[in-house]
């Protein structure tokens, strides 16, 4: 038997597509979890942690979107591969800004899916090795501190919410401060080289985050745009370049 790879938890309401998941799944070397509903899933995930979610959207009771968006609100940072009968852009997009890694229209191959999982945990290993050799640093923007380390956001010593997509998006500017990224690049240092994101995505989330951090989202103190270049977060020591 292959050794193991990464524990992995399902949620899909129909009981076949989680078996046959689960075996083909456990059979690459992955320990397997599945659960058939929300209600499930929160009382696994306050147990259990897991390398990775797969995840349905089309569910009778809350659906995946909602789901999704509940967990990235809660501060959860597992990756999320989103698995549905609706292949639209506009869906594929939708479930991006909620926060999920990854995208799947049904009905796929299972070894499309491995693939997209293995690309997801791959990701992560990279960015924890990335965070192991070169520490990131506190970045200290008005009155917002923020920790990528200990991934945290306070203003004026109070926590501050943030979407895990969004939290994302802020490191990659901080690790950058002073210096234009191109939405390209944001996506690329983001999420990833080979991430299914739209540019236009990446402005949603600039502008989600300028509603969270500037008292005037329309006249940005700290996210400014730079013409023709990108964005760029703007702290008292990091003037634009």
């Amino acid at each position: 038997m292959e050794q193991e790879r990464g524990k992995l938890l399902i949620l899909d309401d129909e009981a076949d597509l989680r078996n046959l998941l689960s075996r083909y799944l456990g059979g690459r070397g992955y320990r397997v979890r599945q659960v058939e509903n929300a209600e499930q899933l929160d009382k696994v995930l306050s147990r259990e942690s897991f390398d990775l979610l797969i995840l349905d959207v089309m569910m009778p009771d809350e659906d995946g979107l909602s789901i999704c968006r509940r967990l990235r609100a809660g501060g959860e940072t597992i990756p999320i591969i989103m698995l549905t009968a609706r292949g639209e852009a506009v869906d594929r997009i939708v479930g991006l800004e909620m926060g999920a890694d990854d995208y799947l229209p049904k009905p796929f191959e299972p070894r499309e899916l491995l693939a997209r999982i293995e690309a997801q945990l791959r990701r992560q290993h990279m960015l924890g090795a990335q965070l192991r050799q070169q520490p990131e640093e506190v970045v200290v923007f008005g009155p917002f501190r923020f920790d990528p380390v200990a991934r945290s956001l306070t203003r004026d010593g109070e926590p501050v919410q943030i979407h895990s997509s969004e939290f994302e998006l802020l490191r990659a500017l901080a690790a950058n401060a002073g210096r234009p990224l191109s939405r390209e690049r944001l996506i690329e240092v983001s999420r990833g080289r080979n991430a299914e994101i739209t540019e236009r995505s990446i402005d949603v989330q600039i502008m989600r985050l300028r509603r969270l951090l500037e008292d005037n989202p329309a006249e940005p103190r700290y996210i400014q745009t730079v013409r023709a270049l990108g964005y760029v977060l703007v702290t008292k020591n990091a003037p634009v370049d």
